[in-house]
């Protein structure tokens, strides 16, 4: 059985896991490359428990992938933006989304993301399609694809 953590372990991915491998920080990335930047917001999107949420984002900025932005005085409030480092996890995301695509979305994919310059598909090599470019984050929007329900289930909360 592993540890619960592996910080005795000399490995670049078991080291990542700490930081990223459980469902709800992955969910919580996945939101800020959907431009989601604001607390209530990730927690509506999501289902998630407001106090499994401030862990995640909390180790999140603790971690650099997120920084807390204050968006308004009184009362405070803050948005979470994706940092470089965090940006940088963003060829991951996609990889694990055209993995989950393959092997888990029989009707299609629920999600196809598409080039903002020529309208071409993101392919599994982070190109177009289309004209062949390298995309990124940046470049890219995200588009219903033919598995996309017609109304999401919202998600229940789990702690």
């Amino acid at each position: 059985m592993l540890p619960r953590t592996y910080e005795s372990q000399n490995c670049s991915i078991a080291r990542a896991l700490e930081i990223i491998g459980d469902r709800w920080t992955m969910l919580v990335i996945r939101s800020a490359f959907e431009g989601v930047r604001r607390f209530d917001d990730y927690q509506d999107g999501l289902g998630i428990a407001r106090n499994v949420l401030t862990d995640r984002l909390t180790r999140l900025c603790d971690e650099g992938l997120m920084r807390r932005v204050r968006y308004q005085e009184r009362p405070e409030r803050y948005e979470y933006r994706l940092t470089r480092k965090g940006v940088e996890l963003w060829p991951t995301m996609m990889t694990l989304m055209f993995w989950g695509d393959r092997h888990y979305a029989p009707e299609g994919p629920p999600l196809v993301i598409a080039h903002r310059g020529c309208d071409g598909a993101l392919t599994d090599h982070l190109t177009c399609d289309s004209c062949g470019a390298q995309l990124g984050p940046r470049d890219v929007e995200p588009r219903p694809g033919p598995g996309a329900q017609a109304e999401p289930p919202r998600a229940q909360a789990i702690t």
